[in-house]
């Protein structure tokens, strides 16, 4: 269990009930995973100013101000950030955001969703 072990998540949703879920259900499953949340594109590009550099990004697409595809691409614009894996979060049903969360994202998760499914996942991204 070396350090290493630790895998570092970063939720970035408007909904701090969601993010909350997830932070304990992810915590609560597995003692390796630390997750912070945010509640913007902008702070979640903030954080990742600060060198916090996640394992993967949870971002929600539906956002106030900036969207989670505006985010998105200001996370693939910079150098340092682009190979961090993006999972979309969404309650959108339709499939014109479906076939581009599954284009430009790592992956897409619908919401409601359930944190072992979610878990599932986040791993099979980690281990690609």
């Amino acid at each position: 269990m070396g350090k290493n072990m630790v895998k570092k998540i970063l939720i970035v949703d408007d909904d701090s009930g969601v993010n909350y879920t997830v932070k304990n259900g992810l915590e609560g499953l597995d003692a390796d995973y630390k997750v912070e949340s945010v509640e913007s594109g902008e702070e979640c590009l903030e954080f990742l100013q600060n060198d916090d550099i996640p394992d993967l990004i949870l971002l929600d697409i539906m956002m106030p101000e900036m969207s989670g595809w505006e985010t998105y691409n200001r996370i693939k614009e910079n150098l340092s950030w682009k190979s961090i894996p993006i999972v979309f979060l969404t309650a959108r049903k339709d499939r014109i955001a479906k076939s581009a969360g599954d284009f430009f994202g790592d992956d897409y998760i619908e919401k409601p969703f359930k944190i072992p499914e979610l878990k599932q996942r986040i791993e099979k991204i980690l281990k690609s």
